[in-house]
């Protein structure tokens, strides 16, 4: 195997997932080019993939959550946009790790939800949690019944 050297030390690369019904990709591609300086900017069927130095990056990123912040999701990304060893173009097919995405955009509107509530409420009227129920253990000769009365 031969050694990896990275191109680009130094920088980090996020995704952007936008799972918002008030702004779409485009929107917040549009509005990190304004911002930007300096970093690459990707735009995708779910958002953008920002690359650049962690404080720039960081710095669009927040920019572009301004937009619509409880549907404007980030994730850290290990390769840069176009790495051979994750490039749909060099591989072919869905990019590895696109059907994780594809899942977690269908979770993303009750996270959505859930920040917004807790947006309107008061820390002193949220009620405690209850406390924790413990399920009852399963004793080891009940276990013993279970596994011998499983057909061979």
């Amino acid at each position: 195997m031969t050694d990896y050297s990275p191109a680009k030390v130094g920088t980090v690369t996020r995704y952007v997932v936008v799972e918002s019904y008030k702004v779409t990709p485009a929107d917040v591609a549009t509005r990190a080019y304004e911002v930007a300086k300096g970093v690459m900017i990707k735009e995708t069927c779910f958002g953008l993939v920002i690359m650049g130095t962690e404080e720039e990056v960081n710095r669009v990123i927040a920019e572009a959550r301004k937009m619509d912040p409880a549907y404007i999701f980030v994730k850290d990304r290990g390769f840069p946009p176009g790495d051979a060893r994750r490039c749909r173009a060099t591989l072919g097919g869905a990019r590895p790790g696109f059907h994780g995405i594809e899942y977690e955009m269908t979770i993303l509107p009750y996270i959505s939800h859930a920040i917004e509530e807790l947006g309107h409420r008061d820390a002193a009227t949220v009620p405690a949690p209850e406390a924790a129920q413990t399920a009852p253990r399963l004793d080891v000769y009940t276990l013993k019944k279970l596994i011998d009365a499983q057909e061979p």
